[in-house]
């Protein structure tokens, strides 16, 4: 058993070659850090595992650079200050910032800053509907995508924890035809039978585009992409005039880049007159309070629902990441860090 001076560190190996394994990342124990004067001590309670995650341990060109051999797995987590020198982070405050896979981590003074989680927020919904992924969905489609009432809106990796928000603000904002792709006949049921989603295509058991054609007779308004690759070829192929594809995600790469097949579709975007474009949420921090009033709003509401897939134990936390790539998850993934 870890004596209570000691923390876990989940650090970055090697730099995996496809699906992520053993040897990509081991665990260090280390002593629990004391803060130093303007700084406080997070306990981790909840750590956020997203795609993004795997792009990150390769040594390639990013929106952040890579995570560097040795280093604590980088991702976003929500915990508890345990130890203060900083008035701004209180013991035994909720707090939440980029604190990677490890039991205790440093905030404030040179550490950079966290946000405080107000009283009374579950802190799943904090990482999923009201956090990053919530904010994804809600500016990718309403200022990328830009549905408009009657619209046909398509979305890939439907059951994920975006794009299983993505399909369900699109009906709020009076998208006539929203179809969802997924993987399983139990993840399109839960899009159609419980998120209001119009349809649902099966990648793994159904020709994509022949549903498309049949789903989508008009053709695809708006396109959200969460995976690349093939599905995103067959959504192009499907446009209608003036189509605003979005280009959120290619998981379907993240474990292979180089042998990822060429996509042929792209001059129907010339023949639709249609647009394509990708966007960072990183570029819409200022904006999170306007998105958070309305997502608060749409879930009492209950326009929006939302899942999250919690994996227990901070040595899960690789096994968690995969998940999002084998597709053994339905909604937002979440490793709760054991006590």
């Amino acid at each position: 058993m870890r004596a209570m001076t000691q923390s876990r560190r989940i650090v970055l190996a090697t730099r995996p070659t496809g699906m992520c394994d053993g040897d990509t990342v081991r665990t260090e124990v280390v002593p629990i850090p004391e803060p130093a004067d303007g700084e406080a001590v997070v306990r981790l309670k909840w750590i956020s595992i997203d795609p993004t995650i795997r792009t990150w341990m390769d040594d390639a060109p990013g929106y952040l650079p890579p995570i560097e051999l040795g280093a604590v797995i980088r991702s976003g987590g929500i915990g508890e200050v345990v130890a203060s020198e900083n008035d701004a982070y209180p013991v035994g405050a909720t707090v939440f910032g980029m604190f990677g896979w490890q039991d205790h981590t440093v905030i404030g003074g040179a550490h950079g800053n966290a946000q405080i989680v107000p009283d009374g927020v579950d802190p799943t919904a904090a990482l999923s509907v009201f956090g990053t992924t919530g904010m994804t969905a809600y500016f990718g489609l309403l200022d990328i995508g830009r549905p408009e009432p009657g619209n046909t809106v398509v979305v890939s990796g439907a059951a994920g924890a975006t794009g299983s928000i993505v399909g369900q603000i699109a009906k709020i904002k009076g998208a006539a035809n929203v179809v969802g792709i997924a993987g399983t006949d139990e993840k399109c049921a839960w899009l159609v039978d419980e998120l209001g989603f119009d349809a649902a295509i099966n990648y793994r058991t159904e020709h994509v585009e022949e549903r498309l054609r049949e789903l989508c007779p008009d053709g695809i308004d708006v396109y959200f992409d969460n995976v690349g690759g093939e599905i995103l070829d067959a959504c192009l192929g499907q446009l209608a005039l003036r189509a605003r594809v979005v280009c959120c995600g290619a998981i379907s790469s993240y474990n292979g880049r180089e042998s990822l097949p060429g996509v042929k579709n792209t001059f129907n975007l010339i023949i639709q007159r249609a647009r394509m474009e990708g966007f960072l949420i990183l570029d819409y921090l200022d904006r999170f309070s306007e998105a958070q009033a309305d997502m608060v709003t749409w879930v009492l509401e209950g326009k929006i629902a939302h899942r999250v897939h919690v994996v227990d134990g901070l040595e899960e936390s690789l096994n968690a990441l995969n998940l999002l790539f084998t597709g053994g998850n339905t909604g937002k993934v979440i490793v709760k860090v054991e006590d």
